[in-house]
């Protein structure tokens, strides 16, 4: 009977790959292949931001939450819809009329300013890590489903990301997280929770036998509920990956309504995984780690088949992150890491025409299938290879809030903020984001989770708004063309592969 269940994840892996076929197909230039030709529609757009945020934290993850904590485990997914909710209405229209392709783009339209280039290295580590975590999570599904080793595992898919994401870009990327997120709506929704539920005897049979704490949304305790909207939502408001979707929207209005939407779906999905958790409590009350709640629901108490489909949309979460991270990590690393680099040897890669200019409108599709396979290579061996990757990640995600967090938004919503403080804000909250982590994981103090800690990102915001502030009110305001030029773009009036530079 287990073979059909793997016969279900397989057919999805197969379907997989033949997307990357079709996606080809309608890839034809750099745009197409980066932001799908910035002409996705409404559903498309709502089912592939939903599909690229909710990966294996979001699914697993929230599951074995609830089965831990309770209702309150619903808090973590929360913050993620939270954070795609706040991007949305406030930032995704701007953001959506610019026509660029990378975060550090927006940072050289706003400021004009050398210093804030560094930004593609620190976004170019996050995305690398958010891609390898991921393909460490979906792995373990494997593990489970075929008795395969961890390296086997992460090395099959792993190169099922790869060749579907080489092959054509974001549109394969779109329409297989479209696929992945009407498979994880049917796994979840019409599947999962009905059945847990019902197994369970509704939520009178959870209050009986786990106790009405069970659905105290404050279960899980203030301290965790803080420390998700520090990280995940914050870090959602500038992540590459994040950014990289809004760019693929046909209109500022799909990008805002579209992607409330969205967020609106990651928290009702949040609250089905926490319930679908709190079931598994009563069905299944002696797993011993809440990472396996999800298999075991699906393997233990749904029919065979309905399970190998959930089983799908474990593995569906998990891709559409990772396929997501990955092309953000090359689109990054072509446009902004490598013109920067360059610079520093005397080529023609830190402005000008030689630089951003090249970057994207010269930025061919064979050129980006090769940075996608180059780094997808780079990622499945990292994920093979660094036994803790979630570490890595932790970093990379404290440096991007604590250093990069102030320069962005600040940038978007305070016209007197220039390069100057941007820059300096932004090396004083890497800098004190670092040093705070360093200190408490050297000094190992009880009441601190080392580099797992909040106080890095708290201290290194702070210290980041001061001196952005400050620096920038005592230095002389962006050049006038500069802003001149960034005005036409926040007002839509640049035309799509503009180059950056070009366009004052």
């Amino acid at each position: 009977m287990q073979a059909l269940n793997i016969a279900i994840v397989v057919a999805y892996l197969v379907a997989m790959l033949g997307f990357g076929w079709w996606g080809k197909s309608r890839t034809r230039n750099a745009s197409d292949y980066l932001v799908a030709g910035r002409r996705l529609g409404p559903l498309l757009y709502t089912g592939t931001m939903a599909a690229v945020v909710l990966g294996g934290a979001s699914t697993v993850g929230g599951v074995g939450l609830g089965y831990q904590y309770g209702i309150s485990g619903m808090w973590l997914v929360v913050a993620i819809g939270t954070g795609v909710l706040l991007l949305s209405l406030l930032f995704a229209p701007t953001i959506q009329r610019l026509k660029i392709y990378t975060v550090s783009q927006m940072l050289t339209l706003r400021y004009g300013h050398r210093a804030t280039r560094v930004s593609g290295i620190v976004m170019l580590a996050y995305t690398l890590m958010l891609c390898a975590t991921s393909t460490g999570a979906y792995a373990t599904i494997f593990v489970v489903l075929f008795g395969w080793d961890r390296a086997l595992s992460i090395f099959v898919g792993g190169a099922i990301v790869l060749v579907y994401s080489t092959i054509g870009g974001m549109w394969s990327i779109t329409l297989a997280d479209m696929a992945q997120f009407i498979i994880k709506t049917i796994g979840v929704f019409a599947l999962m929770l009905p059945f847990s539920l019902a197994a369970a005897g509704g939520f009178a049979g959870i209050a009986e036998r786990a106790g009405d704490e069970f659905f105290s949304i404050t279960g899980i305790g203030a301290q965790s509920i803080i420390t998700y909207f520090v990280v995940y939502t914050l870090g959602l408001l500038i992540g590459q990956d994040i950014w990289q979707r809004v760019f693929t929207s046909r209109t500022p209005e799909i990008a805002r309504w579209g992607g409330s939407a969205a967020g609106i779906y990651c928290i009702l999905y949040g609250v089905a995984g926490a319930i679908i958790g709190m079931s598994a409590s009563v069905i299944l009350p002696a797993i011993e780690s809440r990472d396996d709640v999800y298999a075991d629901v699906a393997l233990n108490v749904l029919p065979v088949g309905i399970g190998g489909l959930v089983l799908a949309a474990a593995v569906a979460a998990m891709m559409s992150t990772a396929s997501g991270a990955l092309i953000a990590a090359a689109t990054v690393a072509r446009t902004d890491v490598v013109p920067f680099v360059a610079g520093w040897f005397g080529g023609r890669g830190t402005g000008g025409k030689g630089g951003t200019e090249r970057a994207t409108s010269e930025h061919d599709v064979s050129s980006s299938r090769w940075w996608v396979l180059g780094l997808g290579v780079v990622t499945i061996a990292l994920a093979v290879i660094v036994q803790d990757v979630v570490a890595a990640l932790t970093i990379a995600y404290d440096i991007l809030v604590g250093g990069l967090l102030v320069a962005i938004l600040g940038g978007l919503v305070w016209r007197r903020g220039n390069g100057i403080g941007a820059g300096a804000s932004m090396a004083a909250g890497t800098l004190v984001t670092l040093g705070v982590m360093t200190y408490l994981e050297v000094t190992a103090e009880a009441r601190y989770d080392g580099i797992y800690a909040n106080e890095p990102i708290y201290y290194g915001l702070a210290v980041s708004a001061f001196v952005y502030v400050v620096v920038s009110l005592a230095t002389r305001p962006t050049d006038a063309r500069v802003m001149a030029a960034w005005d036409r773009r926040v007002a839509g009036e640049v035309p799509d592969d503009v180059p950056v530079d070009a366009a004052r």
